[in-house]
């Protein structure tokens, strides 16, 4: 049987020319993938974020909840509202479907509140609230899988009776001031900048009640970036962030609850269906950053 002729029996100058040949035609290979990756049309710079927003001005102040306190005004401390213009302690889903909001973008017809900020006994509203709505904090798969909020959904994040910072989840910032470290009280902003607040909602839903007792146990947070097995189905994650004109000394501060870890934020969800919808599959499921008219930014 015919063999190949071993390597070592080829002449030296024959190798080392055979070699030099291969490296050539590599090198030209490289030469014209090159080119022809620089020749392509560029690829789109799509920021890999799954967020639609809801920027809510202020709308008025009242002392009720619809959510805690339901037909009773006057039971609850100050609240300052956002969104809907109509809310108040009487407050129910068709009124709210019906109404003029703050919100941009406009269909965004849900209201918001938080407990009001006071300083020196006078009350501050944010100069800015944004309301995000994100897919984050759970695995890839899961965020590919979110379902819309339901309309009609009522849902308090948060801990209004909190008597420590060991029971907040809210957290305290400066504006342009990442020195100063987040706190889940009040912090000591520099002059010039604005006090912060940030609050994320559980994102996790039980997949049928609207409401619970103590408004929040029909939604759960992820764990080990997955919805638990009692609260399965994973809609955005509400993340309420609130900037206020004020700094400096924190002990002239207070909120109707009581200390900065009082914090807390209610959300009562009046997104006509099919814009949710569409937000959600747009934005969140395939994890891209929209605007407020919901569309990739």
């Amino acid at each position: 049987m015919d063999r190949a002729a071993p390597l070592s029996g080829i002449p030296r100058r024959l190798r080392i020319a055979t070699a030099i040949g291969a490296l050539l035609a590599l090198l030209g290979t490289y030469l014209v993938s090159a080119t022809d990756r620089a020749d392509a049309a560029p690829v789109a710079n799509v920021i890999r974020v799954a967020e639609f927003p809801a920027d809510c001005t202020y709308s008025h102040r009242l002392p009720d909840d619809p959510i805690v306190f339901p037909r009773l005004p006057g039971a609850s401390h100050m609240h300052s509202f956002f969104g809907s213009t109509v809310t108040n302690a009487n407050t129910t889903l068709p009124d709210l479907v019906t109404s003029p909001t703050t919100c941009n973008p406009q269909v965004d017809v849900s209201s918001y509140w938080v407990p009001t900020l006071y300083r020196d006994n006078v009350a501050v509203e944010p100069a800015i609230a944004t309301f995000y709505y994100l897919g984050e904090g759970v695995r890839a798969d899961v965020v590919a899988n979110t379902q819309p909020f339901p309309q009609g959904l009522r849902l308090v994040a948060g801990n209004a009776k909190a008597t420590g910072p060991n029971d907040s989840i809210a957290r305290w910032s400066c504006l342009h001031a990442g020195q100063v470290p987040p706190s889940k009280d009040f912090v000591n902003c520099p002059a010039g900048t604005m006090l912060e607040s940030y609050l994320d909602f559980p994102q996790c839903w039980n997949g049928r009640d609207l409401d619970s007792p103590d408004h929040k146990s029909h939604l759960a947070y992820p764990v080990n970036q997955a919805c638990p097995s009692t609260h399965p189905v994973h809609v955005p994650k509400l993340r309420q962030v609130l900037r206020y004109p004020v700094s400096g000394d924190p002990s002239h501060f207070r909120l109707a609850s009581g200390p900065g870890y009082t914090m807390h934020g209610d959300f009562f969800n009046a997104w006509p269906v099919a814009e949710m919808a569409r937000r959600v599959q747009d934005c969140i499921r395939p994890v891209i950053k929209c605007g407020h008219d919901g569309r990739p930014i």
